[in-house]
C-alpha cells in the first residue's frame, strides 16, 4: 500500500504542473487587461506601465510563469489586483466555506442517491424502480443555478421558513454551529446535492442490478444465507464503483459551485471566482483554479487508496 501512494503521489507531480501551465496560459488568453481594474479609466501611460511593472505584467510570459509557480511552491500566491490582500489568504478562508458547504451536500446527496440506487437495484422493473429512476433523471436534468432560485422564492420569500444569502444573520460570513446559522446552510446544500443524487443513484442501481444477476448470489442464497448476508456481500461488490463516483463528484461538488455560492451569496471558492472574473483579477483567478485542481487531483489519489483497501482485486493486481 505504501509503495502504491508513493506511485501515485509521483504520478500526481507532472499532472499538477500540467493543471498550473493549463490554468496561466487560459486565464492570460482570455481578453481584458488586469490593470484596467485598478487603474482610473484617464490614467495617463506612465501609470499604466509603472503598475505593470509592480505586478509584473511588463515580463514575457514564459518569465510570468516561472515566477508565479515557483511563488506558487511555496505557498505564495501573490497579491489580488483589485484588493491588494494576500490571495493566499482569502483564497484559504474560502476554500474552508466551500469544503464545509461540499460536505453538507455529500452526505445529503451520497446517502440518498446510495439508498435509492439500492432500492431501485432489489426492485428491477417494478414501481420503486421507475420511482427512483424518475427522481435521478430529474436531478440530474434541473439547472443547478433554476433550482437555487426557485427554492429561495419558495422557502425565504414567500413561507420565510429559510434565509437565502450570507452565512449567518443578516448575509454575515462569519461562522458559528449554531442553529441561526446552519439554517443558512440548507438551501444551497440541497440544490448542491441534487444532481450527485441523481448520478449516485444511477450508478448503485446498476452496478447492484449487475451483481444481483451474477452466479454467486445465486449460490448465496441457494446455501441458505440471509438476505442481510447477501446484501453485506453485495455492498463490498458494489463499493469499489460506487467510490470512484462519489470521489468524482465530491471534486465537481468543491470545483463546480461557483453558480450556486453566487445565488445564495455563499463566500467560498465559486463566490471568489465569480468576483474575479468580473473584476479581471488575473492572481485571484489563478490561485483559486489552481487550488482547487490540486483539490480534485488529492481526492483522485484517496479515493484510489479507498478502492485498494476495499476491493481485494485491485490488491492483487
Amino acid at each position: 500500500m505504501i509503495s502504491y501512494l508513493i506511485r501515485r503521489l509521483l504520478y500526481s507531480v507532472p499532472i499538477a504542473l500540467g493543471v498550473s501551465l493549463m490554468i496561466f496560459m487560459l486565464v492570460h488568453l482570455a481578453p481584458g487587461d488586469p490593470i484596467s481594474a485598478i487603474a482610473p479609466a484617464d490614467a495617463p501611460p506612465d501609470v499604466i506601465e509603472r503598475l505593470k511593472v509592480d505586478y509584473g505584467y511588463d515580463k514575457p510570459l514564459p518569465v510570468q510563469f516561472a515566477l508565479w509557480l515557483g511563488r506558487a511552491v511555496t505557498g505564495d500566491l501573490g497579491r489580488s489586483v483589485a484588493t491588494g490582500q494576500s490571495v493566499s489568504g482569502e483564497v484559504m478562508s474560502a476554500v474552508g466555506n466551500t469544503i464545509m458547504l461540499s460536505l453538507c451536500a455529500a452526505l445529503v446527496g451520497f446517502t440518498l442517491g446510495a439508498g435509492l440506487g439500492f432500492v431501485a437495484g432489489y426492485n428491477q422493473g417494478r414501481v420503486l424502480d421507475k420511482a427512483a429512476t424518475a427522481i435521478a433523471i430529474a436531478g440530474i436534468s434541473v439547472p443547478h443555478y433554476w433550482l437555487g432560485m426557485v427554492l429561495v422564492i419558495v422557502f425565504s420569500v414567500q413561507l420565510n421558513m429559510l434565509p437565502a444569502v450570507g452565512m449567518g444573520p443578516g448575509g454575515s460570513s462569519d461562522w458559528a454551529w449554531d442553529w441561526a446559522h446552519m439554517q443558512h446552510l440548507i438551501l444551497p446544500a440541497i440544490t448542491l446535492a441534487v444532481i450527485p443524487i441523481g448520478i449516485v443513484m444511477r450508478t448503485t442501481r446498476s452496478a447492484v442490478a449487475e451483481i444481483l444477476n451474477q452466479e454467486f448470489v445465486q449460490a448465496l442464497r441457494a446455501k441458505g444465507l440471509s438476505e442481510r448476508h447477501v446484501l453485506g456481500h453485495v455492498v463490498r461488490n458494489v463499493a469499489p464503483t460506487v467510490l470512484a463516483v462519489m470521489g468524482l463528484q465530491l471534486g465537481y461538488l468543491l470545483g463546480g459551485s461557483i453558480l450556486i455560492e453566487t445565488v445564495f451569496s455563499w463566500p467560498g471558492t465559486g463566490f471568489l471566482l465569480n468576483t474575479a472574473i468580473f473584476r479581471r483579477d488575473i492572481p485571484m483567478l489563478q490561485g483559486t483554479i489552481l487550488v482547487l485542481a490540486l483539490f480534485f487531483v488529492f481526492l483522485n489519489v484517496v479515493v484510489d487508496l479507498i478502492q485498494t483497501a476495499v476491493d481485494p482485486r485491485i490488491k492483487r493486481a
